[in-house]
């Protein structure tokens, strides 16, 4: 998702936003407890305040400036502190080839000034090396501290509390009990779209009866990319149809990239995935084609059944690392990666709908639409950088923190709310299983580079 002038507003927003109004405690207290353990508790805290320490506040401009302004009023001599003491800051390797490359010039001019009587008498390359070395040092590390001097001195977070305790938004171990499911307008459980398995609906009177060569028989899902059917295709065997509406409005580049980008998606192993069979381009609508999965998704298997115990969960998070691993071998960021895109099948957990959302995100840059669930996205799908395939590993972790606890690791409250947990909190990471807990943790790093790709995920869960 790319950093619009939306995104920017709803960051702005999240900075300031803590919790919905109420007790000011997230979640909200009086869960069942699991048996042979005691009820939760939790930190009495003023209203509408968000239970985390605060960063402390940044330096004050005119020390960062001051700090600057030493490679000048050292005449050149201060620079390789300075610059040695941002390259600790931000661990950086290049301010470290920096602050030597500075200490070098440094050396060289006062070296040559200590060497000679007279300037005069130094040859004229040592005396072009000098000037070099002196302007650099002076000139040069003054503009490059004034350019990095808001990085170095950016308030600094404190670090996460250790693993079991409570930080960031507080959650307790979630009950073994399923939870109250919300109501939909029959009067049954308020079901979100999946793109296949799960009940089968009727087909409304506004449905089409036919997609190219696919007969459709029933309603699997309806959502905001569009409608999921059950289909028969001409040799019999059941599909699941994912037609999406209102997308890509008669723009023929915008349809010949969606079919090139969901075109990739056959490459992945079948390996828990959901085979992709088929794309098209039908009017201003698109539609796929993916193997059919008998069976519900992991966010209404929890809904109706609770959470995922601890060898449940441990086998559903090694066959969805699998499937992940897969999927980004063969090129492809999954980038929607949640409880409802988890099918658990006859034969064990099947992710779906990837490879289409690139080419959503793609086209959401001049349609205005958001690409992803805010619980389950990453940060820096918020922030617009680079999204890689340690954005779907920390999608991953949400996920099976939802699997484990039955609740979103960041809420389902408000959007600005869930975006600030994101950017700045960590999730309480008691009701994993210990063993993985760790893997888990690594998972969720703020910083992509950081996290472990799904391949090092399979073998710490094995390990």
């Amino acid at each position: 998702m790319r950093s619009g002038p939306g995104i920017r507003i709803l960051r702005a927003m999240a900075s300031a936003s803590g919790p919905p109004g109420g007790p000011g405690r997230y979640p909200p207290p009086g869960a069942p407890s699991l048996p042979g353990h005691p009820p939760p508790t939790y930190p009495p805290v003023p209203t509408g305040a968000y239970p985390i320490a605060h960063p402390p506040p940044g330096t004050p401009i005119v020390l960062t400036v001051m700090w600057a302004m030493v490679p000048l009023l050292t005449c050149g001599v201060g620079t390789p502190f300075i610059m040695g003491h941002a390259a600790a800051r931000l661990k950086s390797a290049s301010l470290v080839a920096g602050a030597v490359l500075y200490g070098a010039g440094t050396v060289v001019f006062w070296g040559a000034i200590a060497g000679y009587e007279k300037v005069e008498d130094a040859p004229g390359w040592l005396n072009a090396l000098m000037m070099v070395g002196i302007l650099g040092s002076v000139i040069g590390g003054t503009v490059h501290a004034l350019l990095i001097r808001s990085r170095v001195f950016r308030p600094v977070r404190p670090a996460p509390a250790p693993l079991g305790v409570p930080y960031g938004p507080t959650a307790s171990h979630a009950p073994r009990t399923a939870p109250t499911l919300p109501r939909g307008p029959q009067g049954g459980p308020q079901r979100g779209p999946r793109a296949a398995g799960g009940a089968v609906q009727p087909l409304r009177a506004t449905d089409p009866g036919r997609l190219g060569p696919y007969r459709l028989v029933g309603q699997l899902g309806r959502g905001g990319q569009g409608v999921v059917y059950l289909g028969v295709a001409p040799d019999g065997m059941k599909v699941a149809v994912k037609v999406l509406h209102d997308w890509f409005s008669g723009d023929p580049v915008a349809k010949s990239r969606f079919v090139r980008e969901v075109d990739a998606a056959r490459k992945v192993a079948p390996f828990s995935t959901a085979r992709v069979l088929d794309v098209r381009m039908d009017d201003d609508s698109a539609y796929i084609v993916s193997e059919y999965v008998e069976g519900r998704s992991l966010e209404r298997l929890v809904q109706e059944e609770g959470p995922r115990a601890a060898d449940g969960l441990t086998r559903l998070a090694l066959a969805t690392a699998g499937a992940l691993a897969a999927i980004h071998r063969a090129g492809i960021v999954h980038r929607d990666f949640k409880p409802a895109n988890v099918l658990i099948g006859p034969d064990g957990p099947r992710v779906i709908d990837f490879g289409i959302a690139r080419a959503l995100d793609q086209n959401s840059a001049t349609s205005g639409k958001i690409v992803g669930t805010p619980s389950y996205m990453s940060p820096e799908q918020f922030a617009g950088g680079d999204v890689s395939p340690q954005s779907d590993v920390f999608s991953w972790a949400a996920t099976m923190i939802f699997a484990a606890s039955g609740r979103p690791a960041f809420g389902d409250d408000s959007m600005p709310a869930i975006v600030n947990r994101v950017l700045n909190h960590h999730p309480d990471l008691a009701c994993l299983p210990p063993p993985i807990r760790p893997l888990i943790a690594s998972c969720l790093d703020k910083r992509p580079h950081r996290r472990p790709d799904a391949s090092d995920i399979m073998l710490g869960i094995v390990h």
